[in-house]
């Protein structure tokens, strides 16, 4: 008895939704009748070759009815069901070719057919049966004030209190399929997203040429980064070192004719020594910071917000446990779980960008910087109190910060209206 109330409950607690959608689907399937009489018709005209230059806008005017249906299905599954549709470009010669290759207009086609010929039947009987239902469950109990045998059941007139009983009795079949309304809304929903979503492989093909694209634009950024690394040690740390090796030989030379210009020498050579060594500390640190090693991200974010000219706040978000603040203020790195060190780098050059970004361009008076995500997420988010309006420009910062977020299959969100505040959300998967 319980598991009936259940049920019973469960499928009252979906009805509205259920008869909202296929009543709606109805009035959708009506229109779906007019563009299938329409489409006929330009496909009449392509007979004689009228109709040709005018298929492809026919079809364009269709697609925001297919559309609706498709975003009613998703809605209603709680799913994004995505467009699946190949660019129309060129002349009416080329687009006829798109409209021939790509499976989604059949499919479309499809769609409107069957919404055409099913739509109208199942709404109406969806919302006409709960109705029909409580007619027979209430109509039997008015026969006292009816007129004399106005008030019939199921093949009798009701002409008593038993047969009342009986009669609204006989309402329980049209309960029954009234309640059948769930089930079949989200039979027509399902039935909609197979047929308005991306066709089987096309999902796994889309997203095999966004990572072949991505990891392409990896490569590229991972060959100017050397190149950078190379300059930089050509430029700075090999001619120091170039220059040290000549001042020893000259000193060398002057040892025993003039010991002290060879001293001065050798100190000289000292001094560009060690500029030396601080240029080759900060190319190994553009390429890896010692202290993502050492210490973790958090404590090396820390230091990057210590050195950003803009007062700047870490927040480890809810990564880390409650005592994540030692007592100079900075996180420690014990307490913010260790990601991928490939995401971790990722993570911290982003946020330096981000920062440098924000010092140049948004005249902010404080920058704060929230890492967290789930375990197989992280997520960095960077925001200004500055002037805002910044843009995704290719070569820009910000589109190098992109590069490198989806360089690990993860994606950047920028949120930067005028006047403020910029918001630049990255998420990286660590799945790797």
């Amino acid at each position: 008895m319980s598991f009936v109330v259940g049920w019973v409950s469960g499928r009252l607690r979906a009805m509205p939704s259920a008869l909202v959608y296929l009543g709606i689907g109805a009035v959708s399937s009506v229109v779906s009748v007019l563009a299938v009489v329409g489409l006929l018709l330009v496909a009449a005209a392509c007979v004689v070759g009228v109709g040709l230059p005018l298929m492809p806008e026919a079809v364009r005017v269709v697609r925001p009815l297919v559309r609706f249906d498709r975003l009613r299905a998703g809605a209603y599954l709680g799913v994004e069901v995505a467009e699946p549709y190949q660019p129309m470009a060129g002349d009416w010669r080329q687009q006829w070719g798109t409209l021939v290759r790509d499976p989604a207009n059949r499919r479309d086609l499809g769609w409107l057919v069957l919404h055409a010929v099913t739509g109208i039947f199942v709404g109406t009987i969806a919302v006409a049966l709960p109705v029909a239902a409580a007619a027979q469950a209430l109509r039997p109990w008015f026969w006292k004030v009816l007129p004399e045998g106005s008030v019939e059941g199921l093949g009798f007139v009701v002409d008593s209190w038993g047969w009342a009983l009986v009669g609204s009795i006989a309402a329980l079949p049209f309960l029954w399929l009234g309640l059948q309304a769930p089930v079949v809304a989200r039979w027509q929903a399902r039935i909609a997203a197979a047929l308005l979503g991306p066709a089987k492989g096309i999902v796994l093909a889309d997203r095999v040429a966004a990572l072949t694209a991505t990891r392409a634009a990896a490569l590229d950024a991972h060959g100017a980064e050397l190149r950078r690394i190379e300059r930089d040690l050509h430029d700075g740390a090999q001619a120091r070192i170039a220059a040290v090796i000549m001042q020893l030989g000259v000193a060398d030379q002057l040892r025993q004719r003039d010991p002290d210009a060879a001293d001065e020498l050798v100190r000289k050579a000292q001094d560009t020594a060690t500029a030396a060594l601080s240029e080759l500390r900060d190319v190994v640190r553009s390429v890896y910071p010692p202290v993502l090693s050492d210490r973790g991200l958090a404590s090396a974010i820390s230091a990057l917000a210590a050195r950003c000219p803009i007062p700047c706040t870490v927040d480890l978000g809810d990564g880390a446990r409650p005592a994540s603040l030692e007592g100079s203020g900075h996180p420690r790195a014990d307490v913010f779980p260790r990601r991928p060190a490939a995401v971790e780098a990722a993570a911290y050059f982003v946020i330096a960008e981000a920062l440098t970004n924000a010092t140049k361009h948004s005249r902010a008076e404080h920058v704060s910087v929230t890492l967290g995500g789930a375990t197989d997420v992280l997520t960095v988010v960077i925001t200004d109190d500055g002037v805002g309006d910044a843009q995704d420009v290719e070569g820009g910062g910000l589109a190098g910060i992109r590069r490198r977020a989806e360089a690990l299959d993860g994606r950047m969100l920028l949120n930067s209206p005028a006047g403020g505040p910029t918001v630049v959300r990255v998420e990286l998967p660590c799945g790797l």
